[in-house]
């Protein structure tokens, strides 16, 4: 089996270093394997997404030495296969719309049980104020944002686990080759209960979208025959998301590598917003790829 990486950066704001030594690392894996490593191109928040930002992605990219296949594959181009899953978890009973906003979910959430966490990937964990009132029967509907009911579909799941990981990565779960905050590495097991208390019912459509980041990611890897996905520890707790959405899906589960993150001088994690670090910026002031290279430790 080929050796495949990627790096799907979303085009709303300059890259960084963070960014850039996830790329490399990505294309550094793949060329040590003799496989490839894919650019994709994350725009289905079309009210963030520009297209200059596009284009700065491309160039800050092939200034760093990296190169990939054309054409690259943009999300946004692939709206009718999030409809076609969307609709196959829907006729399964396992999506629910839902139409709380942020203020009545932080309302509802105020009081959590004791011993559970507030928050998960996503922030708050929806308390599942919609799950027993909405109705999941008739057509999917649309534009009205949809979320999986995590404890229906874990029921559903621990049998097609098995089966997926016998079929796919003969793995329990999940194999990490990287490491997770606290240091998670190897095969990595999560249960039902785990499921339900530290992530809850995550949106899988989002309102003029279409689709999520969660669902988008998964099937986009599958679509593109990704074996191992590299990218940063921030979204090592979303994995176990993406395990069950491939589970569900009858999709392949790839090998996670999960990164480091480069941070500034007090520790803070890197963003778009701090500017004054993106790569065009190191760029203008002369700084070679090759200094960049060693600046993230590669």
């Amino acid at each position: 089996m080929k050796f495949v990486t990627r790096f799907a950066p979303s085009p709303t704001g300059p890259l960084h270093l963070g960014h850039a030594f996830s790329a490399l690392l990505a294309s550094d894996m793949a060329a040590a394997e003799g496989g490839q490593f894919l650019l994709r191109v994350e725009d289905i928040d079309r009210s963030r997404c520009r297209t200059h930002w596009e284009e700065q992605i491309y160039d800050d990219l092939s200034w760093l030495g990296l190169s990939w296949p054309e054409p690259v594959m943009r999300q946004s181009s692939r709206l009718s296969a999030y409809e076609e899953a969307l609709k196959a978890l829907w006729s399964r009973g396992l999506l629910y719309p839902c139409t709380c906003n942020r203020r009545d979910i932080a309302a509802a959430a105020g009081a959590p049980q004791e011993g559970v966490p507030l928050h998960g990937p996503d922030g708050i964990i929806y308390p599942g104020t919609c799950r027993e009132v909405s109705d999941r029967t008739g057509p999917i509907p649309h534009n009205t944002p949809l979320r999986l009911d995590i404890e229906m579909a874990a029921r559903v799941a621990p049998d097609m686990f098995k089966s997926s990981a016998q079929r796919f990565v003969k793995k329990p779960f999940y194999e990490e080759t990287g490491a997770g905050p606290n240091g998670e590495t190897g095969p990595v097991t999560f249960t039902a209960d785990e499921l339900r208390d530290t992530i809850g019912d995550v949106v899988l459509s989002r309102r003029d979208m279409g689709t999520s980041y969660h669902l988008s990611v998964v099937l986009d890897d599958a679509a593109q025959g990704v074996t191992h996905v590299v990218r940063g520890q921030d979204l090592f707790e979303a994995t176990r998301i993406h395990v069950l959405l491939q589970v569900l899906l009858g999709l392949p589960t790839p090998v996670y590598h999960h990164h480091k993150l480069i941070r500034d001088e007090f520790g803070k994690r890197l963003a778009k917003r701090d500017d004054a670090r993106a790569i065009s910026r190191y760029r203008a002031d002369g700084v070679s790829a090759e200094q960049i290279r060693a600046m993230v430790g590669l």
